[in-house]
């Protein structure tokens, strides 16, 4: 695997992964040669690249990564597809619906697969929630309310302060929630409603949003970048309650690790009296980013053509529903989504 970008991300994905024996991080690259060549020394990566094509031609190379700015992963994702590699993309995939269909598109036609990075999809504890969801430990879902949210550091050159990069608090912080939200109601809403607070350079700094989906079921999704770091999801059914934190990284720590990963509190209750308690639920613990890097070369080796569809059309929903909230909070009415979704 190479990576495009020599980002805080990026670091962090290097670090995580450079003990996974699914994958091995082979080059970087970046529009700076010496940037690219201090990340390749720091990590003992043998090849390192001034350009983003320059990588993209190294024959030697199965997949990449992509760290790069929201407004650059549709572009540089359909370059890697056509130069024949695999693409694991960091979260938000795109900015709009349109650029999601061309970027799985061209993965399609170019017979790669592109796979959309959250990282706490492939963290244990999301395989556990689904299993109770699935088994029907709380019943039928009914509602979901779900938030993540940090204080942003006041630094004007931060590209999530920037629009014409995809920043604001939605697609940086409220895709996590709204990721969260797809998977657990296993389709996209069919009508939102969003209301935000506008920052000085254009970008929303918070946002709340009511989400309408078939059956009478409901979520609420909230973002923030100037709140402090809160991150939890409450998931009510008609027999329980299913409480979690859905963090990215976690460790069995609970007052932490060396890299700052915390453990992840997820907890059940079984029925719908408030007399009774939850349940703590353990299980494994790790890095997100090594999980998914783990997850991708599988489905990979295996050519699990079913899984990448299944993650590309939630991946499509959630690229529908992101722009549906945009477009709900400057209108200040409701958004169907059969509006962006009718081709």
């Amino acid at each position: 695997m190479g990576i495009l970008g020599c980002a805080k991300i990026a670091r962090q994905f290097a670090r995580d992964v450079a003990d996974c024996t699914a994958v091995e991080i082979v080059a970087v690259a970046s529009r700076d040669l010496a940037k690219a060549q201090r990340f390749a020394a720091d990590f003992a990566l043998p090849r390192a690249y001034g350009s983003y094509q320059a990588l993209l031609a190294d024959a030697q190379i199965d997949a990449i990564y992509i760290p790069l700015p929201n407004n650059l992963h549709a572009p540089w994702a359909i370059k890697a597809a056509q130069a024949g590699k695999h693409i694991l993309c960091e979260k938000p995939l795109t900015l709009n619906l349109a650029d999601a269909r061309s970027m799985f598109d061209a993965a399609r036609r170019h017979g790669v697969m592109l796979l959309e990075a959250y990282p706490y999809y492939f963290q244990p504890q999301t395989g556990q929630m689904l299993s109770l969801l699935h088994n029907g430990a709380i019943g039928q879902v009914r509602s979901i309310q779900a938030c993540f949210g940090f204080t942003l550091a006041d630094d004007a050159d931060n590209i999530r302060l920037k629009p014409e990069l995809g920043g604001g608090a939605l697609l940086d912080a409220g895709s996590y929630p709204l990721s969260l939200i797809r998977l657990v109601m296993g389709e996209a809403p069919e009508s939102v409603m969003a209301d935000a607070s506008w920052g000085e350079t254009g970008v929303d700094m918070s946002l709340a949003a009511t989400l309408r989906f078939t059956g009478g079921r409901r979520a609420q999704l909230s973002c923030a970048l100037n709140a402090a770091n809160h991150r939890r999801a409450t998931i009510a059914g008609t027999h329980g309650t299913l409480e979690t934190e859905f963090l990215n990284h976690t460790s069995a720590n609970p007052s932490g690790d060396a890299r700052g990963y915390l453990s992840s509190q997820m907890r059940l209750r079984r029925g719908t009296a408030n007399s009774l308690a939850f349940e703590e639920l353990r299980c494994s613990t790790g890095s997100g980013f090594k999980f998914a890097a783990e997850a991708f070369a599988t489905v990979i080796r295996a050519q699990d053509h079913a899984a990448i569809e299944r993650a590309s059309q939630a991946s499509l929903d959630i690229a529908a529903t992101l722009q549906a909230l945009a477009l709900s909070a400057r209108r200040q009415q409701w958004v169907h989504l059969s509006e962006l979704t009718a081709r």
